[in-house]
């Protein structure tokens, strides 16, 4: 089934004589390159072609890259249409308030749009300060610093942190910069089964006398599934097993937790017991960047060291005001935390109740629509998008080819009527799909 995108025999025959089809067809000549600078055999580059031409072929739109007229939010405009859309993380529906764009707006004002250079070599602005600090407060923790880049925050900490001699353990969904970190550092990495914390520490108990430090990794809320793990056995794991704990928590600030705390709030679990939080500056805090918060020691160790903060840019001053101002919307109005939440659990029934596999999503801010087919994700991305409905489908090999998918992220600013049309166009374009394959067949 993975090789195949979900089509029957026959109906993959006739697409590989179609491609066939297309590539006998005569092109323009080109000048031939030598094995070292022919950029086509460059690793994962004839995939994209074929994936491309496989659309083509079954005479499907790429629907990535589609430019929005203006503020991707509950709606947004493409080519001058509205669409209902579930492809932003504007979780809270900070990012186009006017109070965050005169943040954003005051920091040019006055500091311009760059920082120029290294904070470590140009100095500081106070609005990095003060971020800072308030995003320690937010993780009740002694420090905080934020990068230019969410995946860069991991990949750099993580390289920075760990050495050949350690172990990282991690969750087998975890991001890729997680992935790309730990790659960096040269650590041995495992992966246990997603969420299960009892093979996790069946793994560090039999590995960890064999290595240096030990780190275990999780997220907070996992974006491909919107489900979130049991925290406090993973904190008792690093305990016991003198181990450090990461919590990724790129979709959880703002989405998880009463009041949008995240999983150490919606656990019960006292957030100092956490050595390394991450996350995002550009989901719920309506910015871009990345931040680690953690004791006072470990952040200024990577102040100084980590050379994805000292070789790299400053954050942007604007981005850092604007996320500043996103977190303390976030904390002075909570019901944004809570509208949100209950429009995912609204959207999460209805669409089981309408017979759609969701998985194991918590109904907090991502709900999955898991279709099991390449083509059957990417044929009801088109339906829907031609109904008004903007979603992303997820496909092989960013998941496994059984567990394709489109992946619908909520907004506190969805209406009731939003989230039901979604659900109605989801109904409507199963069953045209399902009757345009009786007639094939």
């Amino acid at each position: 089934m993975t090789q195949g995108f979900g089509l029957s025999a026959t109906a993959r025959a006739a697409l590989l004589q179609r491609l066939s089809k297309r590539r006998a067809e005569p092109e323009e000549a080109a000048p031939a390159e030598s094995p070292g600078r022919d950029l086509a055999t460059l690793p994962g580059a004839r995939d994209i072609e074929m994936v491309r031409e496989a659309g083509a072929a079954l005479g499907l739109e790429s629907p990535y890259f589609r430019p929005h007229d203006g503020v991707a939010g509950a709606h947004t405009s493409i080519g001058n249409r509205d669409y209902v859309n579930f492809s932003s993380y504007n979780y809270l529906g900070l990012n186009g308030d006017p109070r965050v764009a005169a943040a954003a707006k005051a920091a040019i004002d006055r500091h311009g749009v760059s920082a120029s250079a290294s904070r470590l070599a140009s100095g500081e602005r106070p609005v990095h300060a003060a971020l800072e600090a308030a995003l320690a407060a937010h993780h009740g923790a002694e420090a905080c610093l934020a990068f230019v880049s969410g995946h860069a925050t991991n990949v750099t900490v993580i390289g920075q942190l760990l050495g050949p001699r350690d172990l990282i353990l991690h969750d087998q969904l975890i991001h890729n910069s997680v992935a790309e970190g730990a790659r960096l550092s040269g650590a041995r990495r495992l992966a246990f089964p997603h969420n299960d914390w009892q093979a996790a520490e069946r793994e560090l108990a039999a590995q960890r006398r064999r290595h240096g430090r030990a780190l275990i990794v999780i997220e907070g809320h996992y974006s491909m599934d919107g489900d979130i793990p049991a925290l406090a056995p993973f904190v008792e794991m690093a305990r016991r097993h003198d181990a450090l704990l990461m919590v990724d928590e790129a979709h959880s600030l703002g989405v998880v937790g009463p009041t949008g705390r995240g999983i150490a709030e919606q656990c019960g679990v006292p957030p100092e017991q956490v050595d390394i939080w991450m996350g995002t500056l550009s989901k719920t805090l309506s910015a871009c960047g990345g931040y680690i918060a953690g004791r006072r020691r470990l952040i200024d160790l990577l102040r100084h060291a980590a050379p994805g903060f000292v070789y790299s840019v400053g954050l942007a001053p604007p981005l850092a005001a604007a996320a500043l101002e996103s977190l303390r919307i976030l904390e002075a109005e909570p019901w944004r935390t809570e509208a949100l939440q209950a429009n995912a659990s609204r959207f999460l029934k209805k669409a089981r109740a309408a017979g759609f596999e969701t998985g194991a999503s918590a109904g907090l801010g991502i709900v999955p629509v898991i279709l099991g087919s390449s083509v059957l994700a990417a044929r009801m991305a088109a339906a829907l998008f031609e109904a008004g409905i903007n979603v992303q489908p997820i496909l092989f090999p960013v998941v496994p080819e059984r567990s394709a998918r489109l992946r619908f992220f909520l907004s506190a600013e969805h209406s009731a009527a939003d989230l039901d049309r979604a659900v109605a166009a989801l109904t409507e374009a199963r069953q045209a799909i399902a009757g345009q394959k009786l007639m094939a067949s």
